[in-house]
């Protein structure tokens, strides 16, 4: 293994190489000890002997690593000792407790208790997440690709569950309490009709669902309003999202980050040790096979795909450089059909027809619809086509879910685009319409899933049914593409933020939506499809998902400042004319005493922007330089763990050396002594 820091050379000895010294027993065993391919003390001593010299960090951090003191609270079977050095922690902790002081004794005591309630925390807030023994099912039968989608839903309903919660304490109560009743928002008229649940029109629209049915009225201080207490929750909502969804990035990533993206599983632990002997149940025992041999095909399809990598010849990169250009050229004219296609369906839908209401509820959807059919189709064709450009199965699911994810958000960025650009309408709550299509764009992605699974199903019963028939054979049972289905959650929650400032209740309908995709797609994955023919690995997707993620959330950011600001002088809601939300927001920091409105007056300023950005820079080179260190110290590790396997071969190889030598010695003394006797019979 060779780095830039350090180049080590391992060279793994053979059996025949072996030398054995004629000299005493003492003196072997010694010159055995000098010939160990790594000796840790004499490398302890060179370290540091170099650390001191140098005064290098890297050889610093590796010193300390190595001559660490395991003597605190950290429980024994937490530490990557064997189990005699634990004995004798354990016993030097013992004697240690004699002689400490009380305070110290104190101390350490509620050290302890507060690991441990901190354990018993997390493993109860890790028994409330839904759905464990499902997903562990679904991980056993179809993997661990298909179980992050699962996981990536739950996440996303808890972060909607979190969601309403701020909107109900902040929107909802607060404008039901001060809302007068003289006219009853739930009541129905005679003009509402079920069409209204799918156009967000009639009673949906004065309800509390949409923008229009918030008004600005007085709590108390100027600073105490409902207008104040909605921008605040849907700030609040923006920013913790935006706290989670990097939190949960930043978190994958350093696995990936600091093992490399080369970093491979022994295959030999995960046959020798992967069992877990603790298990009971024939069918936890079956899922458990199924785990094990998954991570084996894994190991096996990237191992096939790097041999047929090294054995291509120049004439074959340069045919796969050009295929790759026309593809990539290919997938660039598809997105530019499908964008053209969105923006002229959504002109198209605003023009007025008068027919049959099927034919005006469809014209209405138009948009919705032109948008789920090319995220529908184009996906697909971007599957194929990362076929055909020869990537290993990790890189074609990756470069599938960015060009999918490119084509959702900017179909969606176009369609927005066409609704900020539309001329204003007079008479009607403008926030409102746009909160309306945000509504219909959510109820037909709920419509489009109910589809899937109504298609899915006659298709697995006629496989089942009629197996024979050239059609069944032809069509088949689907497999469940982890890609494809991601990419629906990240379109569904961005639509939820874009929305939520202009229809509330959102997140809330996300939420129903939510379960009600999982239990549809649970039954599509378990009933319909079958288990996927070749397996991958999902650490650097699943920070890709939480990234593509985070590009819908800082959409949603961008799309609400503009309808700030174009909506600034709102006909309704709870921002109508003076109360403005630039206008709210400065008459409430006027009225704080000087010296926090003079705060906040920095904050929101040229300087304190730049002050922040030169803060951030220099944190994030702090954890970049603190990151290559412990990449450093990790690459060692690897390095100390090939060294440790040389010296058990070497040992090995010398031991049975030693044997043959012994054994061939005591057969020459045994054969001597047969000789004698029959010499000593003869005479």
């Amino acid at each position: 293994m060779e780095n830039n820091y350090r180049t080590v050379n391992f060279q793994r000895l053979s059996s025949v190489d072996s030398i054995v010294s004629d000299d005493s027993c003492e003196y072997y065993q010694t010159d055995i000890y000098e010939q160990l391919p790594s000796s840790l003390s004499r490398r302890r001593c060179q370290y540091m002997d170099q650390a001191q010299e140098d005064d290098d960090y890297e050889d610093f951090e590796y010193v300390s690593l190595l001559n660490r003191d395991w003597s605190s609270t950290q429980p024994l079977k937490m530490l990557p000792l064997p189990l005699q050095e634990k004995k004798e922690i354990r016993e030097k902790r013992n004697q240690e407790r004699l002689s400490i002081n009380p305070w110290k004794s104190w101390t350490q005591s509620q050290q302890i208790a507060r690991r441990r309630l901190r354990e018993q925390l997390e493993r109860f807030f890790s028994g409330l997440l839904p759905w464990k023994r499902t997903l562990y099912k679904i991980e056993g039968g179809f993997g661990v690709g298909v179980k992050a989608y699962f996981v990536f839903l739950r996440y996303l309903l808890c972060l909607n569950l979190l969601n309403c919660a701020i909107i109900t304490g902040s929107v909802l109560i607060p404008s039901l309490t001060v809302r007068n009743n003289s006219t009853p928002w739930y009541r129905i008229s005679k003009n509402d009709s079920v069409l209204d649940i799918f156009l967000g029109s009639g009673f949906l629209e004065r309800s509390p669902i949409f923008y229009k049915f918030y008004e600005y009225k007085a709590l108390g201080p100027i600073c105490l309003n409902t207008s104040l207490l909605f921008f605040a929750g849907m700030v609040s909502i923006l920013i913790l999202s935006l706290i989670m969804i990097v939190h949960r990035t930043v978190v994958g990533y350093k696995h990936t980050w600091l093992t490399g993206s080369s970093f491979t599983g022994n295959m030999s632990k995960k046959v020798f040790c992967g069992w877990d002997f603790c298990i009971q149940d024939a069918q936890t025992a079956s899922l458990k096979h199924s785990f094990i041999r998954n991570e084996l095909k894994m190991d096996l399809e990237e191992q096939r795909f790097r041999l047929k990598v090294s054995q291509r010849t120049l004439k074959q990169w340069v045919l796969l450089c050009f295929l790759r250009a026309a593809l990539n050229f290919l997938v660039l004219l598809l997105l530019g059909g499908s964008f053209a296609l969105i923006y002229f369906a959504s002109k198209a839908s605003q023009k007025k027809i008068d027919f049959h209401w099927t034919l005006n509820l469809f014209w209405e959807y138009l948009p919705p619809i032109t948008i789920t059919l090319v995220n529908l189709v184009l996906p697909q064709l971007f599957n194929t086509i990362s076929v055909f450009e020869d990537y290993s199965l990790t890189t074609q699911l990756n470069l599938t879910l960015v060009r999918s994810i490119f084509l959702k958000l900017a179909s969606l960025g176009i369609f927005l685009f066409f609704l900020i650009r539309k001329s204003l309408m007079t008479g009607k709550c403008d926030e409102t319409e746009f909160g309306k299509e945000m509504y219909k764009l959510t109820v037909f992605h709920l419509l489009a899933c109910v589809c899937n699974v109504l298609v899915a199903y006659p298709r697995t019963l006629l496989v089942e049914k009629c197996p024979s028939s050239k059609l069944a054979k032809k069509v088949g049972k689907p497999e469940f593409v982890i890609p494809l289905n991601v990419l629906d959650l990240v379109y569904s929650q961005t639509v939820t933020w874009v929305g939520v400032f202009y229809c509330p209740l959102l997140p809330a309908i996300s939420i129903l939506k939510l379960l009600a995709i999982f239990y549809m797609k649970k039954f599509t994955l378990v009933r319909c499809c079958i288990p996927a023919q070749r397996m991958f690995r999902t650490t650097s997707s699943s920070v890709l998902f939480n990234f593509m993620l985070l590009l819908g959330l800082i959409m949603s950011a961008v799309t609400l400042g503009i309808n700030i600001n174009r909506f600034e002088q709102g006909q309704c809601g709870p921002f109508t004319y003076e109360n403005s939300v630039f206008n709210v927001t400065s008459k409430c920091v006027d009225a704080l005493p000087h010296t926090a409105s003079k705060a906040i007056h920095y904050i929101t300023s040229e300087a304190f922007a730049f002050a922040l950005i030169l803060a951030e820079a220099i944190i994030l080179t702090s954890f970049v330089s603190r990151g290559t260190a412990n990449r450093k110290v990790i690459e060692r590790l690897k390095d100390m763990l090939i060294m440790c396997s040389s010296d058990k071969r070497f040992l090995v190889k010398q031991h049975s050396t030693l044997v043959r030598r012994q054994n061939k010695i005591q057969k020459n003394t045994e054969e001597m002594a047969d000789y004698v006797s029959n010499i000593s019979r003869e005479s």
